[in-house]
Parts: structure tokens; sequence; C-alpha cells
């Protein structure tokens, strides 16, 4: 995935994640935010793709999936970094070295795509050994 993408769980955390905070007055439609994340979806369903190049969303969009990304924890971090014993992968949070070294200066969508990653290995110790220490 590239540094620019979205993938289409975030798309869905993000509409779920507004759709709480602003629910349908009438149960019939949805707020703005619902809306802007729901037509980017409604593309990727068509596509039958899983990621979406952030420059597709349009302002209000990739506005609300920002607003839903400000309350995701940022670090995978869980302070148990092996990369500084020269591991080429932290068995902490399962980062690469280059990952933990640029995490400060990417962007959220890369950020994003390495959390999604990580979860998806499922190897690193924030996912098993070391659960608590993640604040799931």
């Amino acid at each position: 995935m590239s540094e620019a993408c979205i993938h289409v769980e975030d798309l869905e955390a993000a509409i779920n994640w507004w759709r709480e905070r602003s629910p349908s007055p009438d149960g019939v439609q949805a707020g703005p935010e619902v809306e802007a994340l729901a037509e980017a979806y409604a593309r990727l369903a068509l596509q039958r793709a899983t990621v979406l190049n952030a420059q597709d969303l349009g302002a209000q969009a990739l506005a609300a999936w920002l607003a839903w990304y400000e309350t995701t924890p940022d670090s995978p971090c869980i302070a148990i970094c092996s990369t500084a014993q020269g591991d080429p992968a932290c068995k902490g949070c399962g980062r690469s070295f280059e990952e933990v070294q640029d995490w400060p200066g990417m962007s959220p969508m890369a950020k994003r795509a390495v959390w999604l990653r990580i979860q998806a290995e499922g190897t690193a110790w924030r996912f098993n050994r070391y659960a608590e220490r993640s604040g799931r």
C-alpha cells in the first residue's frame, strides 16, 4: 500500500466513529461527515478495491477521516524496542528499524498502513505477550 492510501477498514472505522458522534436525527439521513466518507467507501466497493488514494477523497471526507485518525493511538510502541539491539523488526511493536526512525515525520496514511500491516501479522508482542501495555 502506498503512503498516500487509505484502507477500507479505516474508512469503515471512520464512518462508524462519525455515526456515533453525529447520529441521524431522522434515522434516514446521514450527517455530512458520514455522507462524505460513505461516498469514498462506495467508490471502493464499486471498484472492488481495498485501498483508496487519499488524493481521491474530497476535502470534507479527508477532514472527517483525519478527525477520526486523531482519536487513534499514534504509535504502536509498547516501550520494548528490540531494534535498538539490532533486530530488523521490533519484537515489541512490529515496526522495522526504518519505520521506528521515520515515525515522527510519517503521514497519517503511512502510519495507518504500518498499523494495518503489524495488526495483520499479529506477531509483535503488543498483540500477545504484552497486550496489556498496548492500551487496546
